[in-house]
């Protein structure tokens, strides 16, 4: 065989990555503690489908919004249907919702869920291809209270994590009615300056002209900055919608911006749209971490009801970066209260079964299972700092017996197997 053989280098896709052992205490952290919070709330989990139809998403989020153009991973299966990885959680609880008679419980349905989502863009710091969001969704009440308590909820999560420096950026896009009489006052602002806008923009003017306030270019920046503001032009409902959900924030003293170019990048939203955003000790923003809003016309748009609803998502990725870059490292698991030394096949056997004792007991445990020498188990046990060893050998496995060693000063006591567990208990007692 001649010619050059062609090694190819196997990784995870572009903008996808493993989440290593060392990486999933962070999410496990982040998930517990919104699902704590969540849960004393009244918010149940829910876990839908990765994939879904994609008309769910083209209707939902919105054919003209840059997730259905441009970043959606779509596929057709072999009998012709289309389905797409979820680029986000709302139209899918949505979907959840009216499929399984939600409608028909008390109101209003708290929902949270937590998993992956997909986008196809151009990976960079704090945006990647497959990311974790954790997800708050409201359907069944119009109340502002319920805005707040969206926001509250989630600054509370972040507060719990150990995340102290945030603002909430905050604006109200109007309803139908509204949204519609200023696009056209704002259509005429743009169309002025129509030449300066980048490529994008100058599309969205045909497509959805507001989409343009929420640009990161620049010059468009710049135009967008000197735009008629919608909170200017929202009816008397919308405006006094607005107004109590700043009073009740006033209340609880939590620290808000109010931003006329927050708009959001879905089509859905309605009324009240946030974000919730890091700040460093200077004052300076970090990102955003949270995001939400109200969106009362999306059930709309897949049943006959019209349903009020309000939710966010939480960049589960960034909100780690902030963990990490603060030092807020996780700390759920508690350290091996106790490590396993044996020596020989029917040692192993007996110790397969007291780890499950002991796992029922609640007594945490090491091993070194794949060893034979009991030294180099007894350095594992150090390495971990371990109170106690236990060890058991062929001679301790005939006579049904294990040796107890305190690794402090080396004193070692043989007791029962049946009764090393209740033994255990009293020692690691009086270290508590």
């Amino acid at each position: 065989m001649t010619g050059k053989q062609v090694s190819t280098k196997i990784q995870a896709p572009q903008g996808m990555s493993d989440i290593l052992p060392e990486e999933q205490l962070f999410y496990k952290k982040v998930y517990a503690v919104g699902e704590k919070i969540a849960s004393f709330y009244g918010f149940k989990e829910i876990t839908p489908p990765i994939l879904e139809s994609t008309e769910l998403f083209e209707k939902g989020t919105g054919e003209a919004t840059e997730i259905v153009e441009k970043q959606m991973y779509s596929l057709k299966t072999k009998g012709g249907d289309s389905l797409t990885l979820r680029p986000e959680f709302t139209p899918s609880l949505a979907r959840a919702y009216i499929e399984h008679g939600m409608i028909s419980l008390p109101q209003p349905v708290k929902l949270f869920s937590f998993g992956p989502v997909f986008r196809h863009e151009r990976p960079q710091a704090g945006r990647y291809r497959q990311f974790y969001q954790f997800n708050l969704e409201v359907f069944g009440s119009k109340r502002p209270i319920i805005d707040v308590e969206i926001i509250y909820i989630y600054y509370n999560i972040l507060q719990a994590l150990g995340i102290k420096k945030l603002i909430i950026e905050l604006n109200s896009i109007g309803d139908k009615e509204c949204v519609g009489d200023y696009k056209k006052i704002l259509l005429r602002y743009l169309k002025k300056n129509e030449g300066s806008l980048c490529a994008d923009c100058k599309r969205r003017l045909k497509t959805n002209p507001l989409r343009i306030m929420d640009c990161k270019q620049d010059r468009c920046k710049q135009i967008v900055s000197g735009a008629p503001q919608i909170i200017d032009h929202l009816c008397k409902d919308c405006h006094n919608h607005f107004k109590k959900v700043l009073e009740f924030l006033d209340e609880l003293g939590l620290p808000y911006n109010l931003n006329p170019c927050l708009v959001r990048g879905l089509d859905y939203y309605t009324r009240t749209v946030f974000e919730i955003i890091a700040e460093d000790e200077l004052g300076r923003q970090l990102g955003s971490l949270i995001g939400g809003g109200r969106y009362d016309n999306l059930i709309k748009l897949f049943s006959r009801k019209s349903i009020p609803a309000c939710g966010g998502a939480g960049g589960v990725e960034r909100i780690i970066a902030i963990m990490k870059e603060r030092g807020l490292n996780p700390t759920i698991n508690p350290g091996s209260r106790v490590f396993l030394a044996q020596l020989g096949d029917s040692a192993k056997i007996k110790s397969l079964k007291l780890m499950e004792d002991l796992r029922r007991a609640g007594i945490s445990v090491a091993e070194s299972l794949d060893k034979d020498s009991l030294s180099a188990q007894l350095k594992n046990a150090d390495k971990i700092k371990a109170p106690y060893s236990l060890i058991i050998g062929e001679e301790e496995a005939n006579r049904d017996m294990i040796i107890i060693r305190d690794m402090d000063n080396g004193r070692q006591t043989s007791v029962k197997i049946d009764k090393v567990v209740e033994e255990l208990k009293k020692k690691i007692k009086s270290i508590n």
